[in-house]
């Protein structure tokens, strides 16, 4: 495993996310804290430093199994980050209950690391609103008061947002996580997002790096694209070697849901092979081909389940829209599983309230797509 040293602190080039954690029948607030645990202590076996929860993620338990998982380890062992939830609006003005209630959940009394999370449209009016809301100038005092070692930002807006929210807080701000990937290095404006915190001393740590997995379920023409270049190497081996790559990265979290995953994403950092220049024109270009064939750019964060008044599982519904529409109409799939959908959990069951909107990170208008999959499937 490789490290950089920030600010005194050793950072594992792999961090581990605790958002897609192993569930119970495929219920996401429902970890598997056996299984979650199995994988923190391998991860910890193996030398990863880094682990990253949030406020919401698994329905608010992420946080609380992480701090559980962990509470065995000597507390400089390890590295921890949270992030204030502001991608629901709702909470600001709550971050001194927030983060009290945080550090009570990991049974820590400090966090290595905590960001202002999902910086975006949707939120950056609250964010920058600190003289009524105290949301930054709190954190940055808990951090003179030792309970935050370092604070960073998450961002999922648009490059215009992400420079506002820098232009007022860059001097507060120590590091910076976005959604990175070989897809993304276009999309979201990853790559000038790298340039200025490049430019800013910022390091850069990566979510969302494997997008979803929609980076490791290739179509085979794009999977035999890329077997021409290295016969030896998964997508998966792809995506982060190419990060490997990218100088400013801290650290990645790849967000394993399972033990093999997380298993096969250390072996992976413990022999780096960074991709090259070439290869890079090549994943760019395959980027360029999938993006004229996806429908949506969900990521299955989940932040959408949780204010759904209908219950509807929307990560998946996404994923069989896109599955639609990738197929040019010619799909049995899409059509046979929503079909066996329940009527209250059918696309159709959407009411419009745009609910999960407000809170979507890629900012997707999943009402409009809803009402779009229901009427290509014929429904009413």
């Amino acid at each position: 495993m490789q490290y950089c040293d920030f600010k005194g602190c050793k950072v594992s080039a792999l961090g581990m996310g605790c958002m897609r954690l192993p569930v119970i029948d495929g219920a996401d607030d429902k970890v598997d804290e056996p299984a979650a645990k199995r994988m923190i202590d391998y991860a910890m076996e193996q030398g990863v430093t880094y682990y990253d929860t949030a406020w919401g993620y698994h329905g608010g338990h992420s946080e609380e199994v992480v701090g559980r998982c962990l509470a065995g380890y000597p507390r400089d062992s390890f590295s921890l980050a949270s992030k204030f939830p502001g991608y629901d609006v709702a909470n600001f003005g709550k971050v001194e209950q927030i983060f009290t209630r945080q550090l009570e959940k990991c049974q820590v009394d400090y966090f290595d690391f905590y960001l202002c999370h999902n910086v975006c449209e949707l939120n950056i009016e609250q964010y920058l609103d600190d003289e009524r809301y105290h949301t930054v100038s709190y954190l940055a005092g808990e951090r003179e008061a030792g309970r935050i070692r370092h604070l960073g930002f998450s961002v999922h807006g648009d490059f215009d947002t992400f420079m506002r929210f820098l232009d007022c807080y860059g001097e507060q701000m120590e590091f910076c996580q976005i959604q990175l990937n070989w897809m993304d290095w276009g999309f979201q404006e990853a790559r000038r997002k790298v340039e200025v915190c490049r430019d800013r001393g910022l390091p850069v740590v990566v979510m969302e790096p494997l997008r979803g997995g929609a980076l490791v379920d290739l179509a085979e023409p794009y999977r035999q694209r890329l077997a021409a270049l290295r016969p030896d190497a998964a997508p998966v081996e792809w995506a982060l070697d190419y990060l490997m790559g990218i100088p400013e990265v801290m650290t990645v979290l790849t967000g394993a849901s399972n033990f093999e995953q997380l298993k096969q994403n250390i072996a992976i950092f413990n022999d780096p092979r960074p991709t090259t220049a070439a290869e890079n024109q090549e994943l760019y270009a395959i980027a360029a081909d999938m993006k004229s064939s996806i429908g949506v750019p969900c990521t299955a964060c989940h932040y959408c389940t949780s204010h759904c008044p209908q219950e509807l599982d929307i990560p998946g519904l996404l994923r069989l829209y896109n599955q639609n529409l990738s197929t040019k109409g010619f799909d049995f799939i899409a059509p046979m599983a929503v079909d066996a959908m329940a009527p209250e959990k059918k696309p159709t069951a959407c009411i419009a309230c745009r609910a999960c909107e407000q809170v979507c990170p890629q900012q997707i208008k999943i009402s409009e797509v809803l009402a779009d999959f229901s009427s290509r499937l014929g429904l009413k």
